[in-house]
């Protein structure tokens, strides 16, 4: 099978890409064998079926041209595939999320130094609305008529909360037994969405197989990947800047696909190398839940090779049991000198509570899974609780309600008389 056969048809039906439309990216590399290709909607090499990913030709950069930016992802519009004009579009305008002094959580887990980077603040409410604002912008500058992905229910909101905002035409593919609140917190922007039956993996391999058949589908996650996974690298760059422009000694980040966290050290090294950060060693955790463990199985039993699994817990949004960045995390995590873990989905719903209740973040269960991650770390001493440590919070609680719902609620049902709350003795 040639290569060509694994690429989109777009490559064909869409027209030339406008000077300028990428911004300082110059080609497409081979994650594997390295070589490189035009820049256009191509994710796998040419060469060896290895997956793509964009290269570029930075300019100087410096802070004051990055604080002077929108307070948003596009103030890193010189380090992302993206053209200058990038916020003349309509789009979700993304990014620059708090990071909060977790100092109740840090003193509860022994951690000195701890801050939660809380990306619920996003417009729909998770980080997916940075990778989609970036896979928009190619999806645009390649002609793509439709905007699409499949999804675990994050993205999915993202991606139809984007394609409404710009005008475009969105169909979004899920597996029927998504959680409740994330079918309707997509549904409900007007596109197109359909259920599947059966698991994301086997959702994404519709979503491939109808990549390769349609002419002038963007999927967000196939397709158009190698611009997508680039909006993870914000995350790292706002981390970077918000710590007074260092890198953070350790970082725990969830792992679903995986390219959140392998982005990020992306971002962290493209910092270093531009001069915008000081060079310094850091650490990069990984996790994961225990129905759906594959990377950080591989990590323990010391196997270059993620052996695929079905998926079974209630992160729904971390349940790719085939995850395509996989042997990549493993990657970081050892030449970084971190680790991947996994929590039990009871582990997932005290770590949710746990975060809830010492820094009022309610996040949702992946969220849940990092910080019983992060406990767990600690608990174990793979994480040094006297190094400055981020933890990711990547989606709201209000969209997994179900995962604490029976853990939770009225202390007391009284009467509504001065005596009746005095009998409880909660006063």
């Amino acid at each position: 099978m040639s290569a060509s056969v694994l690429t989109s048809k777009t490559q064909s039906a869409s027209p030339a890409p406008r000077a300028g439309a990428f911004g300082s990216a110059i080609n497409l590399t081979c994650r594997e064998c390295g070589a490189t290709q035009a820049l256009g909607p191509f994710y796998v090499c040419a060469e060896c079926f290895g997956p793509l990913e964009v290269g570029y030709d930075f300019p100087a950069v410096t802070r004051e041209q990055i604080e002077s930016g929108p307070k948003n992802i596009w103030r890193y519009q010189q380090l992302l595939p993206v053209p200058e004009d990038v916020t003349s579009s309509p789009n979700m305008e993304p990014g620059f999320t708090r990071l909060i002094k977790a100092h109740n959580l840090g003193r509860e887990l022994g951690i000195k130094t701890l801050w939660v980077k809380d990306d619920s603040g996003n417009p729909t409410h998770s980080f997916k609305d940075r990778v989609v604002a970036v896979a928009l912008s190619a999806a645009r500058e390649l002609g793509m008529k439709v905007f699409a992905c499949p999804s675990t229910g994050n993205l999915a909101n993202a991606v139809a909360a984007a394609g409404a905002r710009a005008g475009m035409k969105t169909v979004v593919f899920i597996p029927d037994d998504l959680e409740r609140p994330k079918v309707v917190t997509t549904a409900v922007y007007g596109g197109t969405l359909i259920a599947v039956r059966g698991t994301y993996d086997d959702v994404n391999r519709l979503a491939s197989e109808i990549a390769g058949e349609e002419d002038g589908w963007a999927f967000v996650n196939v397709n158009v990947r190698p611009y997508y996974s680039e909006g993870s690298k914000t995350l790292g760059f706002e981390v970077a800047e918000q710590l007074g422009w260092r890198l953070p000694q350790q970082v725990v980040i969830p792992v679903a696909s995986g390219s959140q966290l392998t982005k990020v050290d992306k971002g962290f090294r493209e910092l270093a190398s531009l001069g915008l950060v000081e060079e310094s060693p850091y650490k990069i955790f990984g996790a994961q839940a225990t129905g759906c463990s594959p990377v950080a199985d591989a990590f323990k039993a010391g196997h270059d090779v993620v052996r695929p699994v079905k998926p079974d817990t209630i992160a729904k949004s971390l349940a790719i049991g085939n995850p395509a960045d996989g042997p990549y995390v493993l990657d970081v995590a050892r030449r970084t000198g971190g680790a991947v873990e996994d929590v039990t989905d009871e582990e997932v719903r005290a770590g949710i509570q746990l975060l809830a209740r010492t820094e009022g973040v309610f996040a949702e269960t992946a969220g849940g899974v990092t910080v019983a991650t992060l406990k767990k770390l600690v608990q174990s001493g793979q994480l040094d609780p006297d190094a400055e440590t981020v933890v990711f919070n990547t989606g709201d609680g209000l969209k997994t309600l179900d995962a604490v719902a029976d853990r939770v609620g009225p202390a007391a049902t009284i009467e509504p008389t001065h005596s009746a709350f005095t009998d409880t003795g909660l006063g």
